[in-house]
């Protein structure tokens, strides 16, 4: 197994390429050489370069209406500066399903209107910035404790916000897309700004700060869940409101996703963790209905699409290995804190803290039907985990639930092996993911378990005729890929066990 790399070496989970992080934080010079190859732009700086800020940058470089002089920036750290090297060498830092993506990053490096740096220097260039940068929660919830508590540190949020107000122009746009506690763009990302204006001596009656949460979803329309999708917006005040207004039909097709707009800042963010709490605890809320399907002898998969052939309850979830990603594992736990330590009030929002909680433990309940239908301990078993990735066909790993599946099975002395076509690198364990499905099935294996619904393993007669003729083993499917006739195709040879599957 690979080390992660030290801490004055950036390594591009990409191309395996390294980079040394310059001891002198300086870019000025770079940032300048920029700026005069576009003299007659608008300057929108994109502060984050993650899943959400390089490809907002993307857009924004290939802005509907508007040519756009688009800068990322982020920090010189073994974890970020690989991704400012990449964008500048020409190798975009996100691997997606989306052909617009290498077609946006191309037209960009043509009109060479996308520029990366780690230089603050760079805000005193930009007409907009827009705030794409990460606001965790500290939790202390696992797969195997209750929520005990959790903590969300404002801390580097503000440090980047300062960071911007310490070099930005009077008049700019600041447009918050991160999500953010409600309360903090009117309570916190405003002062902080208005403050460091006034210490430049300043005036701060032209400054416009705004809120526009994003719905990015990488995958096959990564770019179209930014470009071609609603967005809801709001300022902390009306010339802010307006100068939002006026960069989002810009940048999004307004015309067939017409925008929507709120009272206020406290609303827009509200919007979005209540967005994401509604689907987090309707996640949550089936975890025990497919516990109980699995001691009833039902099939849950069965019940909840006859379910569905009603209207009204359409969107009622189905069963699987957890809630992963950024946005559903904490949302709901930013709007309960939000709701004390910003509004004042004694009262948390339980339900929604209890369904994090719920969605916390999924990775455990499914190891644990596991064991209870595994018949021989499962200590120095040979498993094979189908996808690292918390969502089908993309790559990302951020808090996926294989993780918490991934721990039980080490627990376990398992020897694991690992195979995602969209993950080369699973930072969170350091891990380098085996991308070569053909080479990993030549080996036999006691357990071969399915924790990502990506697209490779469905429908995928190969696969199903390779495991077919493989040793009888224990086929474990996570997230109900297998279909009623691939399980009894597989069950003439291998014992198939479904979460959420009494019946079988």
């Amino acid at each position: 197994m690979e080390t992660k790399t030290m801490n004055h070496i950036s390594k591009s989970p990409i191309s395996g390429k390294e980079y040394a992080i310059p001891e002198v934080k300086d870019d000025k010079a770079g940032i300048d050489a920029y700026i005069a190859q576009h003299p007659d732009k608008k300057v929108v700086v994109v502060q984050g370069l993650g899943f959400v800020g390089s490809v907002m940058a993307l857009v924004v470089a290939n802005a509907l209406t508007e040519e756009y002089a688009v800068m990322g920036i982020d920090l010189p750290t073994p974890a970020s500066y690989w991704k400012i090297r990449s964008i500048n060498e020409g190798v975009f830092p996100v691997i997606a399903s989306d052909p617009k993506i290498e077609q946006y990053y191309q037209n960009a490096l043509h009109k060479k209107n996308y520029y990366a740096t780690y230089d603050s220097y760079a805000y005193s260039k930009a007409d907009v910035i827009v705030v794409d940068i990460n606001l965790d929660v500290q939790k202390k919830s696992t797969a195997n404790k209750d929520l005990e508590g959790y903590n969300v540190d404002l801390t580097p949020f503000k440090k980047a916000i300062e960071a911007i107000g310490n070099y930005c122009k009077e008049d700019v746009l600041v447009l918050v897309e991160t999500t953010v506690p409600p309360g903090t763009s009117l309570k916190v990302v405003r002062p902080i700004l208005e403050n460091a204006l006034a210490k430049r001596g300043l005036t701060k009656d032209k400054l416009k700060v705004g809120h526009s949460y994003e719905r990015v979803m990488p995958g096959p329309k990564y770019i179209d869940s930014i470009q071609n999708f609603y967005r809801v917006f709001a300022g902390t005040d009306e010339k802010s409101t307006e100068a939002v207004e006026s960069f989002l039909r810009t940048v999004i097709r307004t015309d067939e996703y017409p925008l929507t707009k709120l009272g206020n800042t406290n609303a827009t963010e509200m919007a979005k963790v209540l967005e994401n709490s509604f689907r987090a605890m309707n996640i949550a809320f089936m975890v025990e209905w497919s516990r109980f399907a699995e001691e009833a002898g039902v099939d849950i998969y069965e019940v909840v699409n006859a379910i569905r052939m009603r209207p009204t309850h359409k969107n009622i979830m189905l069963p699987g290995l957890g809630v992963g990603g950024y946005c559903l594992t904490k949302d709901p736990l930013l709007a309960s804190w939000a709701r004390m330590n910003l509004f004042g009030s004694e009262e948390k929002l339980g339900q929604s803290e209890k369904g994090v909680h719920i969605n916390d433990k999924m990775p455990l309940y499914a190891f644990e039907y596991l064991q209870s239908q595994y018949k021989e301990p499962l200590e120095n078993k040979k498993v094979l985990l189908l996808g690292v990735s918390y969502l089908n066909d993309v790559g990302d790993t951020r808090y996926t639930p294989v993780e918490g599946f991934y721990d039980q099975l080490e627990l376990e002395n398992c020897a694991v092996t690992l195979h995602d076509p969209h993950v080369k690198y699973w930072e969170e364990k350091d891990i380098w993911v085996n991308q070569d499905l053909n080479e990993l099935l030549k080996t036999d294996y006691d357990l071969i378990v399915i924790t990502t619904g990506h697209k490779d393993y469905r429908n995928n007669k190969f696969l199903l005729e390779v495991i077919k003729n493989k040793p009888a083993c224990f086929v474990y499917d996570t997230i109900g890929v297998l279909t009623n006739e691939e399980i009894k195709y597989l069950g003439e040879k291998h014992i198939v066990k479904v979460v959420g599957r009494g019946d079988l």
